[in-house]
């Protein structure tokens, strides 16, 4: 019988097959080894092949495409319901299968070479970003054991160590100082590897039409930009807006039964990183309204007013998603709107 549904459960080296009819009878399974992973699809001729968006799961997807093949990414949480008894690569192989067979089921758009890229050149940066806080949170410590304090920001703590350095305080002997020096040499290294990050960055966002399209809405810079487009392209497995600020995390929480609506606080679902940009760009937005009389700005201030600071910066950025979903999934040019 041909297979119309191979679900396949990825690894390094070895690779589980299951095959099935769109009736949900059985046909194939297999074990195979990655130098005979791709003559195996060919063999088959499945007529669509689903893997878990995980580790490869991009790459394995654009090969198979140039082969011709019908290929789908699930989410892994999408997934793990369809899991019979114990867990194990046969049995993972059939829930993705049993999984992509649900009518409504949602699928991950396949990530361009382009979009890993640039994911990548964010992933780079954020580790950066980890280790230069992880240095200053080190200096910081040897100071305060003695006696020495010293604000948290990069900006004050560049200002203060100079004069640190130069003081004659007993408590920060010759030795201790050469430690801090090296510990800012290493500092300055990574800081100088962020500004070369942030450089490419602001070079694709020249370079891309889509990215100069949302970054104009207030609260979008070429960071979120950017990692917007890595994460999503063109915004075209959204239904609408609300969806992928739901895919965000930017929605209430929802634990509704008998007719009666209980919402809480966001979900915090999805990609972390990319909620995090939005909403501090929400925040350097309400940071600016105070005094502004254009029918934005008012408002925004209504908004703070009604609901506090951080939930206004919760409201931007959920609206702010809307907006760029509607952008990225059409060739509009963006028009600020007076009211939400």
């Amino acid at each position: 019988m041909e297979v119309d549904v191979l679900g396949i459960d990825l690894a390094k080296r070895v690779f589980q097959l299951h095959g099935a009819t769109r009736t949900g009878v059985v046909v194939h399974r297999s074990k195979v080894s990655r130098p005979s992973f791709l003559e195996s699809i060919r063999r088959l001729s499945p007529k669509l092949v689903v893997m878990e968006a995980c580790s490869s799961a991009h790459y394995w997807a654009r090969v198979l495409q140039r082969q011709g093949t019908d290929v789908r990414l699930i989410s892994p949480q999408y997934v793990a319901p369809f899991v019979k008894t114990n867990k194990n690569d046969r049995n993972d192989a059939e829930a993705i299968v049993e999984a992509a067979s649900r009518p409504a089921m949602r699928f991950v758009a396949i990530k361009t070479i382009e979009q890993q890229d640039l994911q990548a050149l964010h992933r780079l940066r954020q580790l950066l970003v980890h280790q230069r806080t992880a240095i200053i949170n080190q200096v910081r410590g040897v100071l305060a054991e003695r006696g020495i304090v010293v604000a948290q920001t990069p900006a004050a703590f560049h200002r203060a160590m100079p004069d640190v350095l130069a003081s004659q305080d007993e408590e920060l002997s010759q030795f201790c100082r050469g430690l801090l020096v090296d510990l800012l040499e290493h500092l300055k290294s990574v800081e100088e590897k962020i500004d070369s990050c942030d450089a490419r960055v602001k070079a694709f966002m020249s370079n891309s039409q889509a990215c100069k399209r949302i970054s104009a809405i207030d609260g979008v810079g070429p960071l979120t930009a950017t990692a917007i487009v890595a994460a999503v392209g063109d915004a075209s497995e959204f239904k609408n807006g609300r969806h992928l600020a739901a895919w965000l995390g930017l929605v209430p929480r929802q634990y509704s039964s008998g007719g009666k609506s209980k919402l809480y606080g966001i979900s915090k679902r999805g990609d972390k990183y990319l909620r995090t940009l939005l909403i501090h760009g929400a925040r350097a937005v309400l940071r600016y309204v105070a005094g502004k009389t254009d029918a934005q700005s008012k408002w925004l201030q209504q908004l703070i007013e009604r609901r506090g600071y951080n939930r206004a910066a919760v409201a931007v950025a959920n609206k702010n998603a809307r907006v760029i979903q509607a952008l990225l999934s059409s060739d509009r040019e963006y028009v600020r709107q007076a009211v939400a």
